[in-house]
């Protein structure tokens, strides 16, 4: 690899390091330089685990914050993430993470998710992820977005039309290029399709490692945005963008698997085929689930999407083959057995989604927890029994903050810095007055 930068005719690497709200930071830099962090680490502002999503410095962070001068931490480029960016002149891009940086690791999304790997690892599983995403499409640009204020934004297509080969044709070069330009960028879809809502699509990212497999998702983000940008549109990854309109998911696919490869998910002897690993595997997410929620659902808008008969988890269930349930095992081909965690949305980091959803299936594999929550089977929507989801950031913040779970997961350092950065969130929500208000109390109150 060090070759073929070396003899490339480009001049320029970009690489770029996911912040605590999975947004992509990063830069271009010359050959040379590329090639002397690749030995001493690339130099990164600590700023981009001190600000928010939109660059306003945080005033409770312990890790960044004026009072540490904001120096520069050591990221480490990562060369099996190596890609070429199809939609850029095939520029060669690498991700990078904060992981031999002491004073910046416990705040690095990527760095959590490779230690939580590690552990399976060592427990003799390979975890095989994959995510797929909603989101919805706009024929809009940053500046005509900032001209209206973000207020009815027009959608690429009208109507409710899931699966739709129409609007797919209608649209076909964009539709198109999502395809194969991000299988080009090393990110193959298993399926692209048109869901529920004005100009809505989803897609599903095909299996991988654990670790590439979050890779892709956070990629696949960003790639479908610049794919937007370049057919004059806007892609929106928000949970929840309209309230007469579905949200977004971003569910999490997953399985273990032995050094055989073997599905350690898969027991024929069990009436349902599930081996009695993911039952403790399943026991996991539903016990650790209330305590680590902000990680599936980062934002105040997440919660907006968590109503019944919307197509969105609202209580702790599981089921098989039920999507009305926060997680849903798919069990019809023995080889595929695996398990869909449907809480989060696609506003979620994926490195801390995913972090979150083999972490916990490990705690309870780990500790051996019974699976003692029946499986739904109907409309889980109807079950006045279920211990229903946090309502609220502020809600489930306060749940994971200091929670000994969550502190078990994934360390008092990193629990600490992320629900600092979930509280700050909550506090510039509550100090703004929204056009809901507006309209309610102008008025009439």
């Amino acid at each position: 690899m060090i070759e073929l930068i070396q003899q490339s005719a480009k001049e320029g690497v970009r690489f770029a390091i996911t912040d605590i709200d999975g947004i992509l930071r990063g830069k271009i830099i010359n050959k040379d330089k590329f090639l002397k962090a690749l030995q001493h680490g690339a130099g990164f502002c600590n700023v981009i685990f001190g600000w928010d999503s939109n660059d306003v410095c945080y005033d409770n962070g312990k890790i960044s914050g004026w009072h540490t001068g904001y120096p520069d931490a050591i990221a480490s480029i990562d060369l099996n993430t190596h890609r070429n960016i199809p939609w850029n002149e095939d520029t060669d891009f690498f991700l990078a993470d904060f992981s031999t940086d002491e004073k910046t690791a416990a705040a690095c999304p990527r760095t959590l998710l490779k230690n939580i790997r590690q552990q399976a690892t060592e427990a003799g599983f390979t975890a095989l992820f994959a995510k797929e995403f909603e989101w919805f499409n706009f024929r809009e640009t940053p500046e005509s977005l900032h001209q209206k204020h973000f207020i009815n934004p027009a959608p690429l297509s009208p109507g409710m039309f899931g699966y739709s080969v129409l609007r797919t044709s209608e649209h076909q070069d964009f539709y198109n290029d999502l395809f194969n330009l991000l299988r080009k960028f090393k990110v193959p879809l298993e399926g692209l399709h048109t869901e529920t809502g004005d100009g809505v699509y989803e897609a599903c990212i095909e299996y991988a490692d654990v670790l590439e497999a979050a890779d892709r998702a956070v990629l696949f983000k960003t790639g479908v945005k610049e794919i937007a940008y370049r057919h004059g549109l806007i892609a929106s990854f928000m949970a929840k963008w309209n309230t007469n309109l579905p949200g977004c998911s971003g569910h999490i696919h997953q399985n273990l698997f032995d050094n055989k490869g073997n599905n350690l998910f898969y027991d024929e002897s069990d009436l349902q085929g599930l081996s009695q690993l993911m039952k403790h595997y399943i026991a996991g997410q539903l016990y650790c689930l209330p305590h680590i929620m902000p990680m599936y659902a980062p934002t105040i808008n997440s919660y907006k999407r968590y109503i019944k008969g919307a197509w969105s988890a609202t209580t702790v269930s599981w089921g098989i083959e039920n999507r009305t349930t926060a997680l849903r095992v798919i069990n019809q081909v023995p080889a595929a057995t695996r398990l869909e965690t449907r809480v989060p949305g696609a506003d979620a980091n994926p490195y801390l989604s995913i972090a979150a959803s083999l972490a916990s299936g490990l705690y309870g594999i780990q500790h051996q927890l019974p699976l003692n929550i029946s499986a739904t089977t109907g409309n889980e929507y109807d079950n006045k029994l279920a211990t229903p989801l946090p309502g609220s950031l502020e809600e489930a913040t306060r749940l994971m903050k200091g929670s000994p779970i969550a502190e078990a997961l994934f360390g008092v350092p990193f629990v600490d810095h992320f629900t600092r950065t979930r509280e700050w969130e909550c506090r510039q929500f509550a100090q703004k007055v929204t056009d809901w208000e507006l309209k309610r109390y102008f008025e009439i109150i």
